[in-house]
């Protein structure tokens, strides 16, 4: 999302009465929070808080043995693969998600720091 909304990609219409997703979609992205109401703000944050809740009060726990969480990995399996080959896939995901959480953080660091992120200088996304 960060990288799409820093592109200028957008959903048409507006976001409340008064901001339109093409305004967001002209600002940085940490800007662009800035600019979402708090009313959206908070219901962001209460549908992530009740999705960890959620999956988080599950027992026994998935870090002691407990299944992983639906939230995360939907039960469906398309690929009809053996339980091995599909701990391994998504044991892959779970290891390109955290190299995503590194990438993030570079983006918000090349946004607000300037010459932080070498490779990012002069991208005109930050």
């Amino acid at each position: 999302g960060y990288i799409v909304q820093a592109a200028g990609l957008h959903f048409p219409g507006m976001l409340s009465h008064d901001v339109s997703f093409a305004s967001l979609s002209s600002m940085k992205p940490l800007d662009a929070w800035d600019a979402v109401p708090e009313l959206g703000k908070q219901q962001i944050i209460g549908a992530i808080f009740l999705a960890e809740i959620i999956s988080e009060s599950q027992k026994p726990h998935y870090t002691k043995g407990g299944p992983l969480p639906t939230m995360i990995f939907p039960p469906i399996d398309f690929s009809k693969v053996d339980a091995a080959t599909l701990k391994r896939k998504r044991d892959s995901e779970l290891n390109n998600g955290r190299l995503a959480m590194i990438a993030i953080m570079s983006f918000v660091a090349a946004a607000n720091v300037p010459g932080s992120v070498p490779l990012l200088a002069g991208s005109p996304m930050f």
